[in-house]
């Protein structure tokens, strides 16, 4: 099948099953980053509770929920670029991009910062005091040799990383124009049928054995090779599917048995990290091995479940649809502060673990809410939380190609006042 007909046959209808999917994974990151408050991995305030009790539910969505997210950008891409082409689709996906991200790092980060070293290093100062010592790149802020590298990106790492995919990703094709032709054909070839689960699979379960134990997570972009060579694959796979037929069949057909293998990778890597994890002993190589392998695994059988189950499921139009899909970028952008500033401030109140945890949830939700019902309704405010310059209410999607329809946004944003280039 050429490219041409890809365009034309399987690229101009609106994949409301991705819609659904990416909405679901970015609302997963207000309860996760809830969690993350509760449990013994370090994050920026912790609870005076903080214990292992619900770190195997945490484990349920770590090793693919930002993978998922990044296979549905990198669809989302395809669909774009085969619309658009051309330098206006690097402008218009870096401003979408980039002046958030900007934005973030200057404005919405600097709280999470600022209560962080109150937590942990005592910190006195006002506010604005630090804002001033941040934005400067003050690194004074240390806990013996652990110092606080500022100005920091936090949670908005995915949007860097995403604008570097999305750059690399252009550029190969301007330079080389065959390779997404090539790219959507060896995915049609290699990704039907059984090829869906064991070549990604296989892939992913090498890289994180090969690279993990040498290049931790650390989201600073600058060596991070590990989470590059995951990350980027899944998004360049994400670009070879946009367009094609046959894998996306074989993803539907494969949910069950990736159900299974998800479920049955989880119970295995709960059991390692309970035998291994915060204890003195060291696993044996082999173990270390085959749970390194397990856990690049997981991270496809995952994905392809949730597709799976979307795709059957959720290839539906709704109204919620149509605003979350325009509401989900800002929310992003904002829940983390706003649970670390809420977090911090019900301390002294000493609530029941799971009743502040209610609360948490509860009260991060709706001021995100409620922050992008103000954002959307002012045009100064909606480029920096990556909205487009026009205002409107929700209208009926419309068919196009592309994820999205003309006026709606897909992978962060807007209902009805969008547009092809609002996917991040």
């Amino acid at each position: 099948m050429s490219q041409q007909g890809l365009r034309q046959e399987d690229m101009g209808e609106r994949r409301y099953d991705l819609d659904w999917v990416r909405i679901c994974a970015f609302m997963l990151l207000i309860v996760y980053h809830v969690g993350m408050y509760y449990v013994t991995w370090d994050w920026h305030v912790k609870s005076s509770r903080a214990s292992s009790a619900i770190e195997p539910l945490m484990m349920l969505t770590s090793p693919w929920r930002l993978s998922l997210l990044f296979l549905v950008s990198g669809v989302a891409t395809g669909y774009l670029l085969a619309k658009q082409g051309g330098s206006k689709f690097l402008r218009q996906r870096s401003v979408r991009l980039l002046v958030p991200l900007f934005f973030g790092v200057a404005v919405i980060v600097p709280p999470q910062s600022y209560l962080e070293v109150v937590e942990k290093i005592g910190y006195s100062g006002s506010y604005l005091e630090f804002w001033g010592r941040y934005i400067s790149g003050d690194h004074g802020f240390c806990r013996g040799s652990d110092c606080l590298r500022v100005p920091t990106w936090n949670h908005l790492w995915f949007v860097a990383y995403l604008w570097v995919y999305t750059l690399i990703l252009y550029v190969a094709v301007r330079l080389f124009p065959p390779l997404t032709g090539w790219l959507r054909r060896l995915a049609e070839h290699r990704f039907a049928g059984p090829g869906v689960l064991l070549w990604p699979v296989l892939f992913l379960a090498i890289i994180d054995a090969a690279l993990y134990g040498r290049f931790p997570s650390t989201h600073a972009l600058v060596g991070d090779w590990y989470n590059h060579a995951s990350y980027s694959a899944v998004f360049l796979a994400g670009f070879a599917l946009a367009g094609t037929r046959a894998p996306w069949i074989a993803i539907e057909r494969a949910r069950w048995i990736a159900l299974g293998l998800a479920v049955l990778g989880w119970a295995s890597l709960c059991t390692y990290a309970g035998m291994y994890g915060g204890s003195a002993a060291e696993p044996p190589e082999g173990l270390k091995l085959l749970a390194s392998l397990v856990f690049g695994a997981e991270q496809w059988v995952a994905i392809v479940a949730a597709l799976g189950f979307a795709r059957r499921h959720l290839a539906y139009d709704s109204a919620m649809r149509r605003y979350l899909t325009t509401a989900v970028f800002p929310v992003y952008i904002l829940h983390q502060t706003v649970i670390v500033v809420m977090a911090h401030a019900l301390k002294p109140a000493h609530l029941n673990p799971g009743v502040e945890a209610f609360l948490l949830v509860l009260v991060t939700g709706s001021a995100c809410f409620l922050g992008y019902e103000g954002i959307r309704r002012v045009p100064l405010l909606r480029p920096l939380f990556g909205l487009s310059f026009e205002t409107g209410v929700a209208g009926p999607a419309k068919p196009c190609p592309g994820l999205m329809p003309q006026d709606t946004k897909p992978r962060d944003m807007a209902p009805r006042d969008m547009t092809p280039q609002d996917i991040n």
